[in-house]
C-alpha cells in the first residue's frame, strides 16, 4: 500500500512540475508579444488652433437677495410657486422631533420637555441662567441654500 501511495505522489509531483514549467513558458511568450513602451512623441498632446472662433460666454451668476434665497428654500420643486405642502415640509422634521409619542399632536408636555432639554444643554455652568454667550448657542442653524443649476 505504501508503494502505491508513493507512486501516486511521485506522479502528482511530476504533473505539478510540468504545469509550473508550462506556466513559466506562457509568461515568457506573453512578454515577447507585449507592445513596446510609448515613445516620447506619442505622449505629446496635439494642439488645435481655433483661429478666430470663440465659444459662448459663460453664464453670469446673479446675486440673490435674502428674500429670493428664502423663497428658493421653500420652493422644493423649483416651479416658482410655493404650495402648502412645500411650506409645511420645512417644519415636518422639527415637528416629528418634538412629537415624542408619534400621534401627530404636540402636547404642552412634549414641547416643555424639549425646551427644557434645550435650555439645559445651553446652560453650560448649570446655574439655571443663560448668559448672552450661552443663549447664542440656542440660535437655529441657518439653512444651506441649494443650487438648482
Amino acid at each position: 500500500m505504501r508503494f502505491l501511495f508513493g507512486g501516486l505522489a511521485a506522479i502528482a509531483l511530476i504533473i505539478g512540475g510540468f504545469f509550473i514549467i508550462r506556466a513559466q513558458q506562457q509568461d515568457d511568450d506573453l512578454a515577447s508579444i507585449a507592445p513596446p513602451p510609448p515613445t516620447p512623441a506619442d505622449t505629446v498632446l496635439p494642439v488645435a488652433d481655433p483661429g478666430d472662433l470663440r465659444g459662448p460666454a459663460p453664464p453670469e451668476a446673479t446675486e440673490m437677495t435674502r428674500e429670493q434665497r428664502r423663497f428658493a428654500r421653500y420652493d422644493r420643486n423649483g416651479d416658482r410657486v410655493i404650495t402648502r405642502e412645500e411650506l409645511l415640509a420645512s417644519r415636518t422634521k422639527a415637528f416629528k422631533a418634538l412629537d415624542v409619542d408619534g400621534n401627530n399632536l404636540l402636547t404642552f408636555e412634549e414641547w416643555a420637555v424639549a425646551t427644557s432639554k434645550r435650555f439645559a444643554t445651553a446652560d453650560r455652568d448649570g446655574n439655571a441662567r443663560l448668559t448672552p454667550e450661552e443663549f447664542a448657542t440656542t440660535k437655529p442653524k441657518t439653512p444651506v441654500t441649494r443650487c438648482k443649476c
